[in-house]
């Protein structure tokens, strides 16, 4: 079976209230339409189309690696005028699944449900029984029960209005059939619009059988119009993968404040993981890992035994097993900490590698550096790495000592089981087992008087 996946995403969405189209607003810090084209991706064997109109060109540069055919539609004349700037796209003996770039959280088993209901003779369409239908498609049943029509809100009598059952505007079709029915649309009803719905009563008429399906929740099928059913689906989404996470062992200590914005890679056991923590990208976690609250972590590998503290920032970083991280502490891109590391309160790694063993516990930077094993690196410290234009590494080898409030200018190279006195600033290569310090000569002034204020 070939699919032809039809994307509808033309529509400028006033009630968001901004500049940006509606369908680039996020939900786990992907486009609304991002969750959609990821879902009928998954599809075999299929096409995709995205339909876009305003904001087409930032659509379209802001999602530009996505595998689909972009079709622009120029005036926005209804959502049948949309699918029909795809017709000449469409082969006959296609299956065509029309999804809506608004509606981000319809799975991949509804979708496939659709699909496997298509035939010569049958059209699928995805409907649901809401306690408040008001400002949607009413399905419209004959005494048999069967589908007849869908009658919009605005062209609705009272009676059509005590309908439940709505119309989500997820259907799939066969090419041939559909494109007929394209060719038949008119505009004749309150909105002056080409609604694709009108193609319900085209295939009733006939004598095609209507076949409709329900998802599991109401959710799953909503589309968002302003910013406060933005809200609600991404606590539905993050919900979803909380509860993801704890069917697979993950301890969430409440996972009403816990958000995932992006995939796990992979994911060990006995993993806990406090409040208001965020992940986001690719991450990796292992076994028996401790996560403190309100830490982000992103594009990440996190080994085994490894507890991060709170409040820590981590991006694009690799931590050893055995680890300890924080709290308050920053681990920048290409910070690279092998096994037993600790990295303390307050201290930031950008782009160094920190060898086994190790311990960086406060107040320090630590940048452009090659930290060997069983370094022992005081508070305060600073790998002085930028010259205002260039930056230069820093290396320290194994068993080195780096006292309290010591500056090492780089590029320097302290000597393995070398020490450095605190206070001191380095601007040469310190030689290995021996002590290295600079500081100026320390004076007292015992005719010195402490400043008094003058009187005014």
């Amino acid at each position: 079976m070939k699919i032809t996946t039809i994307i509808l995403a033309a529509g400028k969405g006033t009630r968001m209230r901004s500049e940006l189209p509606k369908i680039l607003h996020k939900i786990a810090n992907r486009p609304l339409l991002q969750h959609v084209y990821d879902t009928a991706k998954q599809l075999e064997n299929n096409a995709i189309k995205i339909v876009v109109g305003h904001g087409s060109e930032l659509v379209t540069n802001t999602l530009k690696d996505l595998d689909a055919d972009w079709v622009e539609q120029k005036q926005q004349l209804g959502t049948g005028h949309a699918v029909q700037q795809v017709s000449d796209q469409i082969a006959d003996a296609d299956t065509v699944l029309i999804l809506y770039g608004d509606v981000p959280l319809l799975k991949l088993a509804t979708a496939k449900l659709l699909i496997n209901s298509v035939n010569e003779q049958s059209l699928a369409l995805l409907t649901v029984n809401l306690a408040d239908p008001s400002g949607y498609g009413r399905i419209v049943r004959n005494a048999s029960g069967q589908v007849t029509k869908i009658v919009e809100e605005k062209d609705a009598t009272d009676a059509d209005k005590l309908i439940n059952e709505i119309n989500t505007g997820i259907m799939a079709v066969q090419g041939k059939q559909l494109k007929q029915w394209l060719s038949r649309l008119n505009n004749s009803n309150a909105q002056g619009e080409y609604y694709l719905t009108d193609v319900i009563e085209m295939a009733a008429a006939d004598q095609i059988n209507i076949v409709t399906s329900q998802p599991e929740t109401e959710d799953e099928v909503l589309g968002v119009n302003n910013r406060i059913q933005l809200s609600h689906l991404e606590r539905v989404y993050q919900q979803e993968q909380a509860y993801s996470l704890m069917e697979q062992g993950v301890t969430l200590n409440d996972p009403m404040r816990f958000d995932q914005r992006g995939t796990i890679e992979s994911l060990g056991q006995d993993i806990e993981i406090d409040i208001n923590v965020i992940l986001e990208g690719k991450n990796s976690i292992g076994s028996n890992v401790k996560i403190g609250a309100n830490t982000n972590i992103k594009n990440s590998i996190i080994g085994d035994n490894v507890e991060i503290l709170a409040n820590c920032i981590i991006e694009d970083a690799v931590i050893g097993q055995g680890s300890r991280i924080g709290p308050y502490a920053r681990l920048r891109p290409g910070s690279v900490l092998a096994n037993d590391v600790h990295i303390g309160n307050f201290v930031e790694i950008k782009k160094s590698s920190v060898a086994a063993g190790s311990k960086i516990n406060h107040l320090s930077y630590i940048g452009d550096a090659t930290v060997g094993g069983g370094v022992n690196i005081g508070a305060g410290t600073i790998t002085c790495n930028y010259d205002g234009v260039n930056k230069f590494r820093t290396v320290i080898e194994d068993g080195a000592f780096i006292g309290s409030n010591s500056q090492l200018v780089a590029p320097v190279t302290i000597g393995k089981n070398a020490t450095i006195g605190a206070g001191s600033t380095i601007t040469k290569d310190s030689p290995e087992n021996q002590l290295t310090l600079s500081r100026a000569k320390q004076i007292s002034l015992a005719s010195w008087q402490r400043p008094v204020k003058k009187e005014t």
